[in-house]
């Protein structure tokens, strides 16, 4: 969850990594007309709840399927705003399996690509959702925090955001 590498990786996989990068964005913007907006009814409140729907696909990340479909229902009771939602083919954000470290390419608002290693911990999978949604990272924060990444150590497994991630998140995404 640590996004800083410790080498740098040569030109040719910085090539790689830009082209798979570029691919992605451009996939993500022929499908931007894939994310849609619902009416629903907040919980016990009576009110009509706007929710914004991402898309996601998972395909390129097969051993992980368990996992991500773990993390958006985590990520998907703890919000309103926002809901996430598997499909095949184009998507708003998609994950990818690697062999490096965990990391998100996003423009932070529903958009990009997840990379994870295979194997990944659940805490790790759905920080790094936390990010297509738009939280940034704090390395400093207690383990109750989802999005203090690797911070508190690898005995930390919370994978559930506190209250304020969650409420960041129905802010960040109130308007769609």
């Amino acid at each position: 969850m640590n996004h800083t590498r410790t080498a740098r990786p040569g030109p040719r996989i910085r090539a790689r990594r830009a082209a798979a990068a570029a691919l992605g964005l451009a996939l993500a913007a022929l499908s931007a007309g894939t994310a849609s907006a619902e009416q629903q009814t907040g919980p016990g409140t009576g009110q009509s709840v706007r929710t914004v729907v991402l898309t996601y696909n998972d395909d390129l990340a097969p051993s992980l399927d368990a996992k991500i479909a773990q993390s958006t229902s985590i990520w998907n009771s703890a919000v309103e705003a926002v809901q996430l939602k598997e499909v095949d083919g184009a998507a708003d954000f998609s994950y990818v399996e690697t062999g490096g470290s965990a990391h998100t390419d996003t423009d932070g608002h529903g958009h990009g690509q997840v990379f994870l290693p295979v194997g990944a911990p659940l805490r790790v999978v759905t920080h790094e959702t936390g990010h297509i949604l738009g939280l940034p990272d704090h390395f400093s924060g207690p383990c109750s925090e989802l999005m203090s990444g690797g911070g508190p150590g690898p005995a930390c497994t919370n994978a559930v955001p506190n209250a304020s991630e969650a409420a960041q998140v129905d802010l960040l995404w109130a308007n769609g």
